[in-house]
């Protein structure tokens, strides 16, 4: 993949992430991915300073400088938002009724969102589920079936501009999805 098939150039991307939990890859590699791309990206999260990032084994990881606050900006300011998965940092988030109500507003607006994993209880939390087809890590199944969503068992799924997928193996997939998606807005 280059570039210049899928150029984000002047489009402004918000990627969220919780003060601690947060899966670190699930985090680096989509904002690596459309910062390569083209895209502003701007680090959401509760409260401006550093977010503490986990790996795979619920280590601590790296640590992320949050640039804005989630009641600092709305929907208007970004063409696309990331969230990714971590099971405790997507619980914090979903928590937070700013960060929910951000991607609630940028949903309903039709503009493109890319969540992974555990990530997906916000989109669950902002009922914005209801008729759509996802997927997620799958213990978040039933959560997305009793809200009215369809879950599937796929490494990337497109519904409409919201690009879901699984777990950190579904990367590279889901990187490929958001920047289609993210180009296509």
């Amino acid at each position: 993949m280059s570039d210049s098939q899928h150029s984000l150039e002047d489009t402004t991307v918000a990627i969220f992430i919780a003060p601690e939990g947060t899966e670190e890859i699930e985090f680096t590699e989509p904002k690596d991915a459309v910062s390569e791309a083209g895209a502003t990206v701007d680090v959401l999260g509760s409260e401006t300073g550093e977010a503490q990032t986990v790996n795979d084994d619920l280590e601590e990881s790296e640590m992320y400088e949050v640039e804005k606050t989630f009641d600092e900006v709305s929907a208007d300011d970004y063409d696309a938002v990331i969230v990714p998965g971590g099971t405790v940092g997507a619980d914090t988030l979903r928590a937070n009724e700013d960060a929910v109500e951000l991607l609630r507003s940028h949903v309903t607006a039709g503009k493109p969102a890319g969540v992974i994993c555990h990530g997906p209880w916000l989109l669950v939390e902002a009922d914005v589920v209801d008729g759509r087809t996802l997927t997620s890590y799958p213990s978040l199944q039933t959560d997305i079936r009793n809200a009215g969503g369809e879950w599937v068992d796929e490494e990337a799924v497109v519904d409409d501009g919201l690009v879901t997928s699984r777990n950190p193996d579904d990367l590279e997939a889901f990187c490929e999805s958001i920047l289609e998606a993210f180009a296509g807005a």
